[in-house]
């Protein structure tokens, strides 16, 4: 039996039909199956391998000596937030005024606290979406307080990717906006308190 070439185009519409149908159901059964659990797990695991650390010891530069130093930042915790004005005061913590100290303490103490959150998986998404705004503070202090140069800040749709701000903090804002959209998922504090349980 000959087929024609109109049959022949006719079949190919159809083989194609059944390829995209295969590939919806396997890879939505595997969604289905995989997603809900998988993605916030990975996210979770991905911030605590890659930035767990970092804004752990990034938060302990800041922390003054001696027992009570959670409540008295070091000078540098004031030159890394004010970097400006603890330049233009000698790096003399007694110069700041008192909300600006609350700036210092609370920003110390969310870089402790809101990565812990994320990796037990307690109030996830606000924790997430805390270290999100802590995130473009940090970025926005690097440019104008520190005065980050071109090569630092780097450029998006470019050849290099390996910036510092605009780079690789865009992956780290982009694991923290999963957490912010899904939740941490089944495995976590959050879950077993009732938090995004789903009904």
């Amino acid at each position: 039996m000959t087929v024609t070439a109109n049959e022949s185009d006719r079949r190919a519409p159809a083989v194609f039909h059944s390829a995209i149908h295969l590939h919806n159901r396997a890879f939505g059964a595997i969604e289905a199956a995989v997603a809900p659990w998988a993605i916030p797990a990975l996210a979770r695991i991905t911030f605590a391998g890659v930035l767990l650390v970092y804004f752990w010891g990034s938060a302990l530069t800041k922390v003054g000596s001696g027992i009570f130093g959670i409540f008295t930042p070091s000078p540098g915790a004031y030159a890394q937030i004010f970097p400006q004005k603890a330049e233009a005061v000698l790096y003399d913590p007694s110069q700041f005024s008192f909300i600006k100290t609350l700036v210092v303490l609370a920003g110390t103490w969310a870089e402790f606290l809101l990565p812990l959150l994320i990796v037990v998986g307690l109030f996830t998404r606000l924790a997430a979406l805390g270290m999100i705004g802590f995130v473009v503070v940090q970025s926005l202090t690097d440019i104008y307080g520190h005065g980050a140069d071109a090569a630092a800040i780097g450029a998006w749709f470019d050849r290099a990717s390996g910036a510092l701000i605009l780079d690789q903090r865009a992956f780290w804002v982009f694991v923290l906006l999963v957490l912010v959209l899904r939740g941490a998922g089944p495995l976590s504090v959050d879950r077993l308190i009732g938090i995004d349980r789903r009904l």
